[in-house]
């Protein structure tokens, strides 16, 4: 099966196993999160093969909020569930075992170390949805999922009170989002991650001239 009929396939079976509630982790989702992979492989030079294509469709096929009490086990249970689909559609054992692998590693709260290329541009695809205007867009669709309010009313910027993102979708930017750049594992990823960090700055500039304070330090 070439890549693009194996894409095709792929595709069928996120669209089938997604029940539609997680708008952060649908198929439109899987689909940047191949094309940034994509991108870095290639600028990383990195084969794009099966095992690549399907560690990016397959990473988020087991997707539970960001508040269950398994949620640092999501990852594995992806990988799980991932291995029988793999298998039907023509991969080798040894290919499932490094896609496998490079969806275990990709979680933030998992903990588990990249292993090789494929892993690591992975994981690096998967965090650059998380900043630019694409992660501004996801932040405050999860926080709006957890019933999280936008921002303090009265301190949007943290300046006078503890940052506080279980509460205020806006605290996660300083809490985590902006910070993500330096976890970047490849070159490529984190010129990329840079260059999004930017662009989620400038929106906290913007949103802090129509909330009459001055900009964060961020």
């Amino acid at each position: 099966m070439n890549l693009q009929s194996l894409r095709n396939a792929l595709r069928d079976v996120v669209t089938k196993m997604s029940d539609g509630t997680d708008a952060a982790h649908d198929l439109a989702h899987a689909d940047r999160v191949w094309t940034q992979a994509r991108t870095i492989a290639m600028g990383e030079g990195v084969d794009l093969a099966p095992v690549l294509l399907c560690a990016a469709y397959l990473h988020d096929i087991v997707s539970l909020p960001k508040d269950h009490p398994k949620r640092d086990r999501a990852a594995m249970m992806s990988a799980s569930a991932a291995g029988p689909v793999m298998q039907a559609l023509g991969l080798s054992p040894t290919e499932i075992a490094r896609a496998r692998h490079a969806i275990e590693a990709h979680s933030y709260s998992g903990g588990t170390p990249p292993g090789s290329a494929e892993a690591r541009v992975l994981r690096d695809a998967d965090r650059l949805e998380a900043l630019g205007a694409i992660g501004v867009a996801r932040c405050f669709a999860v926080s709006g999922a957890l019933n999280r309010t936008l921002f303090h009313p009265e301190d949007p910027f943290a300046r006078d009170r503890p940052l506080d993102d279980t509460a205020y979708a806006l605290d996660h930017f300083a809490v985590k989002l902006l910070r993500l750049p330096d976890t970047f594992l490849t070159p490529t990823g984190r010129k990329l991650a840079e260059e999004r960090a930017e662009r989620m700055r400038r929106y906290l500039a913007d949103l802090a001239v129509e909330l009459n304070s001055p900009p964060p330090s961020w």
